[in-house]
C-alpha cells in the first residue's frame, strides 16, 4: 500500500497547485491556462508515445474510448463546472459542495467493494467532513445570495462538478483494478489526449489579445505556469493517481484526496503571505487527521479480525 499512498499524496501535492495558478497567471484568465495546460498535457502524451512503451497498443477500442472520454469529461469538464459553478454563484458556495467528493466517493465504493467494515470509517469520514466544514463556514455566511436564481444554477453547476468527478474516480478505479489493467502509462497518455482534445473545445474563450498587452515578464509567467500545470499538474499527477487507483481501495484513495484541499490552502497562504485564519487552521487539522485514520484503517494487519479476507486481499 505504501507506493499507493506516496503516490495518491504525490497527486494531491500536484493537483493542489490549482488553488493558485489561475491567480498567478493574471492578467491571463483561468481560461487561458486551462487551455495551455491541456494542450501541453496532450502533447506531452504524444510525444512520449514516439516511444512504445507509451503508446496504448495493448488497449482495446471500448477502453480507449473511456480513456479519452475521462481525459476530456474528468479533467475539462470538471473545471468549466466548477468556473460556471463560481461565475454563477460566487468562490464560497461551490466549493462546500465539491469539497464534500472525497466522503461521498469513499461511501459509495465501499458500499460497493466492502473494503471496510463501516465503523472503522466513520471517524475519518467524520474527520474529513468536519474539517471541510469548517473550513468553508465563514465563507458561506459571507456569500451574496441576493440573486437566488443565479444561486441555484451555480449550485446545480457545482452538482455537475460533484457527480463527474464522482464518476471520474469510480470509472478509472475500475478500470485500474481490473484483471486486464492496461499499464499506467500508457492510460495516463490516453487520458492526456482527451484532455486536450477536450481543452480545443475552449478555444473561443482565449484571451489572445492579451499576447499584444501583457508585458513578457507576465507572458514568460503564463508560459511557466502553464509547463508547470501541464507536466508536473496534468501528467505527472496523473500517472501517481493511476498508480494509487491500481495499488489502492477507492475508498481510501478517494479519502487522500482531501489532501489536494490541505496542500492547495498552504500554496494559498504562501502565495497570499498570510498564516491560516483559526477556524481554517482547524479545518485543515481535521482533514489531514482523516487522512492519517483512513490510512490507519485500511493499513491493518491482514489477521485482523474485523476485516474480511476479500477486503484484505483487495488492499
Amino acid at each position: 500500500m505504501l507506493p499507493g499512498i506516496i503516490a495518491g499524496l504525490i497527486t494531491c501535492a500536484l493537483w493542489g497547485l490549482t488553488f493558485v495558478a489561475p491567480r498567478a497567471v493574471a492578467p491571463f484568465t483561468a481560461w487561458d491556462l486551462t487551455i495551455a495546460r491541456y494542450v501541453i498535457f496532450g502533447l506531452a502524451c504524444l510525444i512520449l508515445m514516439a516511444d512504445r512503451r507509451f503508446r496504448p497498443a495493448g488497449i482495446g477500442p471500448s477502453r480507449l474510448l473511456i480513456g479519452i472520454l475521462l481525459g476530456g469529461a474528468g479533467y475539462v469538464g470538471y473545471f468549466v463546472s466548477v468556473a460556471f459553478a463560481v461565475q454563477l454563484a460566487g468562490a464560497t458556495v461551490p466549493p462546500v459542495i465539491v469539497g464534500t467528493m472525497p466522503v461521498l466517493l469513499a461511501v459509495i465504493a465501499n458500499v460497493r467493494d466492502h473494503s471496510a467494515p463501516w465503523r472503522f470509517l466513520l471517524l475519518p469520514l467524520s474527520l474529513i467532513a468536519a474539517g471541510v466544514t469548517m473550513v468553508n463556514v465563514a465563507a458561506i455566511h459571507a456569500a451574496n445570495v441576493a440573486d437566488t436564481a443565479s444561486i441555484l444554477l451555480g449550485v446545480l453547476a457545482s452538482l455537475a462538478a460533484l457527480a463527474i468527478w464522482v464518476a471520474y474516480g469510480l470509472a478509472n478505479a475500475t478500470v485500474m483494478r481490473s484483471v486486464d489493467a492496461p499499464d499506467g502509462l500508457q492510460w495516463t497518455g490516453v487520458q492526456g489526449v482527451g484532455a486536450a482534445v477536450g481543452s480545443l473545445l475552449l478555444l473561443p474563450l482565449a484571451s489572445f489579445d492579451l499576447l499584444d498587452i501583457a508585458t513578457a515578464s507576465e507572458t514568460l509567467g503564463f508560459v511557466v505556469w502553464a509547463l508547470v500545470m501541464g507536466l508536473a499538474g496534468s501528467w505527472l499527477a496523473t500517472w501517481c493517481w493511476v498508480v494509487a487507483s491500481r495499488r489502492l481501495p477507492l475508498a481510501l484513495s478517494a479519502q487522500l484526496i482531501v489532501a489536494e484541499t490541505v496542500f492547495g490552502l498552504g500554496y494559498g497562504f504562501i502565495f497570499e503571505g498570510r498564516l491560516p485564519s483559526l477556524a481554517e487552521a482547524i479545518g485543515a487539522t481535521l482533514q489531514f487527521g482523516g487522512v492519517c485514520s483512513a490510512i490507519a484503517v485500511f493499513g491493518k494487519p491482514r489477521n485482523q479480525h474485523d476485516l474480511s479476507p476479500n477486503s484484505l486481499a483487495k488492499v
